[in-house]
């Protein structure tokens, strides 16, 4: 089993409920959405095996994984997960919702971009709930989103560049609606993976 493998990284986590924690981030190419506000060019990949993919994270001292992307479910499956999970990996997926997960993952973090209803159809219960947010965008209704005990807006940054308009809309409707909470993208403040 191959799988198109964008980039792999070890890092802090830089956003959201495991913000500041070790990880391995495998990114896995292709997406199936295209957001004006992407940072990432997850179009080009390699081809690599599990084992090869296990070789090249082994030397690690981390224990968890993160897929992302790109969008993960494309690629992402069942057999993939349970073929790390066996050798001692935690997993966590960051998803656009658009897709069912595979099972076994351990911390889903969802991001919709759009269908929200649906989004609850395919995931009905997240981790955590983070939507990328620049000055003027409407607040997701929360209602018709997957359960979750987190609700995070981030900031749309530009690049590595964080725009305060931004930061101001998502401090005010946060304080507007205590149940969101702020998401910062770390590790573009603090100039790491």
């Amino acid at each position: 089993m191959n799988l198109n493998v964008n980039e792999i990284f070890y890092s802090l986590q830089g956003e959201g409920g495991r913000t500041g924690q070790a990880s391995i981030f495998i990114r896995l190419a292709k997406c199936n959405l295209a957001c004006s506000f992407c940072d990432t060019n997850f179009e080009r990949g390699v081809k690599m095996g599990l084992e090869e993919l296990l070789g090249e994270i082994a030397d690690w001292p981390c224990r968890w994984i993160v897929w992302t992307g790109g969008e993960p479910t494309l690629q992402l499956t069942d057999e993939v997960v349970a073929f790390f999970k066996e050798r001692g990996y935690l997993q966590a997926i960051e998803t656009n919702g658009t897709r069912p997960l595979p099972a076994g993952i351990d911390y889903i973090t969802c991001s919709p971009k759009q269908q929200f209803g649906k989004v609850r159809e395919l995931i009905p219960a997240v981790d955590e709930l983070r939507f990328p947010m620049q000055a003027g965008d409407p607040l997701p209704d929360i209602s018709v989103l997957p359960r979750t005990d987190r609700y995070l807006l981030s900031p749309i940054f530009e690049g590595q560049q964080l725009i305060p308009e931004n930061v101001d809309y998502c401090i005010s409707l946060i304080k507007q609606h205590p149940e969101w909470a702020l998401s910062l993208q770390t590790h573009k403040l603090i100039g790491i993976r």
